[in-house]
């Protein structure tokens, strides 16, 4: 029983709690919306856009200001942006993407190699860490989610038509421009109140790896969105346990745990196709 106790030792510190609530509600949210984003394939969005939130992290941490206040306002502006600059100016997304989060994440290198900005909370910033989790912390994911929840629930139709066909949605009175903005808007939330426990480098990954998966196992899109957010909180809450005993940034572990969930997928599913083709040619 003594390896049993030692895996439930870190239940007894609280940061560790806070740790991996904070973990499993920020890989549900970020496996729900990775659904709309990487069927837009847009999957490059969530690496830009928590570039971009960068920037505002260290502007914010240069000024003494609020970090969700300070990076939250700049995250949005650059989302829309991002919507406005592909739409307005016949841009591509990815080239849009490419500009404004890159200049951004350059912008808040620049402010930190020049103020100076060092420690545990950029650290964090950067690959994530279980360390900094405060109470706020939990309560802003747990908002966010619901937030999130309530959008996809009453604009499920609506986001469902512009991300297969948003031509014919605008031809039917859709307005692609607010629901693009919506959903950017929901995105750069997610990735806001998810940075400092996964990272920068590293978010991405937590919104594209659950949504792959699911599309790999599910048979419809209406079980394709729970699958991810479920594929995502087991990813965040085993990533999280794995990566204080392994003493590795909870980041990395989380996205190692989902790929390897990607990758048994990938095998199993793999297997029964070719069962299913065999059996076809049989036929």
């Amino acid at each position: 029983m003594n390896w049993l106790s030692s895996l439930l030792s870190p239940f007894d510190y609280t940061f560790f709690v806070n740790g991996c609530i904070v973990a499993t509600v920020a890989g549900a949210l970020c496996g729900t919306t990775g659904v709309y984003i990487t069927l837009r394939g847009m999957s490059y969005i969530g690496h830009g856009l928590s570039h971009a939130i960068f920037g505002g992290f260290a502007a914010a941490s240069i000024v003494q200001f609020n970090y969700y206040l300070g990076a939250g306002v700049w995250g949005l502006t650059s989302a829309v942006m991002i919507n406005r600059v592909a739409r307005n100016r016949g841009i591509g997304s990815d080239a849009a993407i490419g500009v404004i989060t890159t200049a951004s994440f350059a912008l808040g290198v620049a402010l930190l190699t020049v103020f100076g900005s060092r420690g545990p909370t950029f650290d964090a910033a950067l690959f994530g860490s279980i360390v900094g989790v405060r109470p706020v912390d939990v309560w802003v994911v747990i908002g966010v989610t619901a937030l999130t929840t309530a959008v996809v629930i009453t604009r499920y139709r609506a986001l469902l038509f512009t991300t297969f066909d948003p031509e014919v949605a605008q031809a039917s009175g859709v307005s692609v421009a607010w629901i693009d903005t919506l959903l950017m808007t929901v995105l750069a939330l997610a990735i806001l109140s998810t940075l400092t426990i996964i990272g920068v480098t590293l978010v991405a990954a937590t919104l594209v790896v659950p949504a792959v998966t699911a599309r790999m196992i599910a048979p419809t899109f209406a079980r394709m969105v729970p699958l991810a957010a479920g594929i995502g909180a087991v990813t965040g809450f085993f990533g999280m346990n794995l990566s204080y005993h392994a003493d590795v940034p909870s980041g990395t572990m989380i996205v190692l745990v989902g790929a390897v969930l990607f990758t048994v997928a990938y095998l199993v599913t793999n297997r029964r196709h070719r069962i299913r083709q065999a059996g076809a040619l049989a036929g």
